[in-house]
């Protein structure tokens, strides 16, 4: 399994932003926008949606760009598309760590999974 240091926004759904613990703060070993990092950040969620789909570089079973789907649309309202994307990063063939902002370490999978959990309690609680 590699490790990445990313800024997967996994979170909300688990316990606030993920980014990476470093002096340089964003989409680090992915191309500048193509996980949508600044965007979420900024909580245009709808650019990040827009960001991330346009972005060819990136796989599109790549764990981050999953979750990071799964947080917009989460955001957005749109809990179908949400969950399909965290459900597809809980069964991505790649799995990767990702640094949360509190500096927990958390697999892609371990992540989605609670995401999922998260959002699926959130709309039970409507």
């Amino acid at each position: 399994m590699k490790m990445l240091i990313l800024g997967a926004l996994i979170a909300g759904t688990i316990s606030g932003a993920a980014q990476a613990k470093s002096d340089s703060v964003g989409e680090i070993s992915y191309p500048k926008g193509s996980i949508g990092y600044e965007a979420l950040m900024r909580g245009d969620n709808e650019r990040a949606v827009a960001q991330i789909m346009a972005n060819e570089q990136v796989s599109k079973h790549d764990p981050a760009k999953l979750l990071n789907l799964g947080r917009a649309y989460a955001r957005i309202g749109r809990t179908e598309q949400a969950a399909g994307y965290f459900k597809a990063a809980m069964q991505a063939r790649e799995s990767v760590d990702l640094v949360l902002a509190d500096g927990r370490v958390m697999n892609s999978k371990v992540a989605a999974r609670e995401a999922y959990a998260n959002l699926q309690m959130r709309i039970a609680t409507r």
